[in-house]
């Protein structure tokens, strides 16, 4: 499965990308929505893991046009912001998967390894400015 990290801070990013191809998952890393949207769509079957404090296009702008795909991805947030905040950046999505920064392995595993499923290869694509 493919999983794309669109995450502007690139030890949290890389981190994650290494942690997610130590699992068996391909891994594309973006750091601004912008160079996501330029690579085109995420298929159904891949995950999307979407920083909310993202630099340009806001993370939750990200979040809503992959949930208004004909075909959306699963859908993880992280964010170091507040609840308040996060709750704020959200609200009107469908309610996603968040985890909190800073990332702490055991999470990752409880949260993200049930969406994916060992299929590929396990590399990792900095894709962009990363």
């Amino acid at each position: 499965m493919v999983v794309h990290i669109i995450e502007d801070d690139f030890a949290v990013c890389d981190a994650l990308a290494l942690c997610l191809r130590e699992m068996g998952h391909t891994v594309y890393c973006y750091s601004d929505g912008e160079d996501f949207f330029s690579a085109g769509p995420p298929d159904r079957d891949d995950t999307v893991v979407v920083d909310l404090g993202l630099p340009g296009i806001a993370g939750h702008v990200v979040i809503n046009w992959l949930t208004l795909l004909s075909a959306p991805p699963k859908i993880v947030v992280i964010s170091g912001k507040p609840k308040a905040v996060v709750e704020r950046c959200l609200r009107g999505s469908p309610k996603p998967i968040l985890l909190r920064k800073p990332l702490s392995l055991p999470a990752l595993t409880e949260h993200i390894s049930p969406l994916l499923s060992v299929s590929d290869q396990g590399r990792v694509f900095p894709v962009g400015t990363m």
